[in-house]
């Protein structure tokens, strides 16, 4: 059996909203449809031409959502459709998912991504172990290894800060890095144009957790969460956040068909698990293997490289275990200034690659040939993704 060579050919995400914030009322599905429509109006093909949709998802009540976000599209009634939960990889994973059917024959069109909806979210309750025990809500949006408490993540993030050395200080100023390279590329238009605006209003158009306002005294006076000599904060890491990013993946035959548009070839992907609670570094395993298995493309070859910032001591740790400096990834800011809508997370780095190096291409000189996604996820799981401007 051959091996067919896939192509993203549209990306787009909504603006990312805070929880009962600018999508509140919007279930996954209100959120995921309307972006649906675009990406195959940009991708100039029709709702009968999918095959398949492919959704990445975390806080949802399960039942395959995809599904329900298929027909809520439109779609035809003979597109297949399934769910994937890989916590904060779920979005990439999807994307990934789509890339293999297409390139193993299942498919020819896929639309893949990942959506989230903490604020439309159903409850999930705890079952007592006794009866003699109350029931206890569990966070939908569980980030912790054998907790149902979400600080666990951010204690995560502060083992890893106390393992690898990274100071609160060093945390602070990449937060605030986040946060002015993201007002610089909102007020440049760069963020506004992928994304699909549900009304025609400013704040459709615009993330909610992005503060340009932010500075170092502000992130300074913000309290650890471990007191006396804890170094993670509310101000350095990213928020939970209701948001959706969908991509369209095609074959080469597709591709060929639609003329060869300016597209992101998928070059590689790969996971990589580590210890759980050694997940601050499971993105740098999974972009060592992934370049291990790349012979051809290099790591020093890529020039532009959105990662995924759930804590700003988890990216540092992984940076500095790849040995690459925080100024060379999320030139346009990361999900501590955008927000971190999840299942939708990785998805929205894919969306961001594809706008720097297609959307965008005729507005720079040297437009990067190379870029990749890459992000750690709960229980220690890494993912990466390759991909190559055509």
């Amino acid at each position: 059996m051959s091996i067919r060579v896939s192509f993203v050919i549209a990306a787009r995400r909504t603006a990312i909203g805070r929880i009962g914030g600018l999508h509140k009322s919007r279930r996954i599905d209100e959120l995921a449809a309307p972006i649906i429509d675009v990406v195959l109006s940009d991708a100039r093909l029709t709702r009968e031409q999918v095959d398949e949709i492919i959704i990445g998802n975390t806080t949802g009540a399960g039942d395959n959502p995809a599904r329900l976000i298929a027909l809520a599209a439109g779609l035809s009634e003979q597109t297949t459709a399934h769910t994937i939960d890989r916590q904060c990889a779920s979005g990439l994973e999807a994307v990934m998912s789509g890339v293999r059917l297409v390139a193993t024959g299942g498919a020819n069109i896929v639309i893949a991504g990942g959506v989230e909806s903490p604020s439309t979210a159903p409850w999930r309750i705890v079952k007592p172990k006794t009866v003699y025990q109350m029931p206890r809500f569990q966070n939908s949006a569980l980030l912790g290894y054998g907790d149902s408490d979400d600080t666990n993540g951010a204690d995560a993030a502060e083992q890893t800060a106390k393992k690898f050395g990274i100071s609160r200080e060093r945390q602070d100023l990449y937060a605030l890095k986040s946060h002015l390279k993201a007002a610089a590329a909102q007020d440049a238009g760069g963020l506004t144009a992928e994304m699909v605006p549900f009304r025609v209003e400013a704040i459709e158009a615009r993330d909610e957790s992005l503060r340009p306002e932010m500075t170092g005294e502000i992130l300074a006076q913000m309290p650890a969460y471990f007191p006396p000599d804890g170094t993670v904060t509310s101000g350095n890491r990213a928020s939970i956040n209701d948001g959706a990013a969908l991509s369209v993946i095609v074959s080469e035959e597709i591709y060929a068909s639609l003329g060869r548009p300016p597209a992101l070839r998928v070059v590689a992907g790969t996971t990589a698990g580590v210890r759980a609670s050694e997940q601050g570094i499971s993105s740098a395993a999974a972009i060592h293997k992934l370049f291990q298995q790349s012979e051809n493309v290099k790591f020093n070859d890529v020039k532009l490289i959105e990662f995924g910032e759930p804590f700003a001591s988890q990216v540092l740790a992984s940076l500095d275990a790849l040995k690459i400096d925080s100024d060379r990834v999320n030139k346009d800011g990361g999900a501590i200034a955008l927000g971190n809508p999840l299942g939708a997370n990785s998805a929205v780095l894919v969306t961001r690659l594809f706008s720097q190096m297609v959307r965008q291409r005729e507005e720079t000189s040297s437009p990067p040939e190379f870029g990749l996604a890459a992000l750690g996820a709960t229980g220690g799981l890494g993912a990466a993704t390759l991909f190559q401007a055509t």
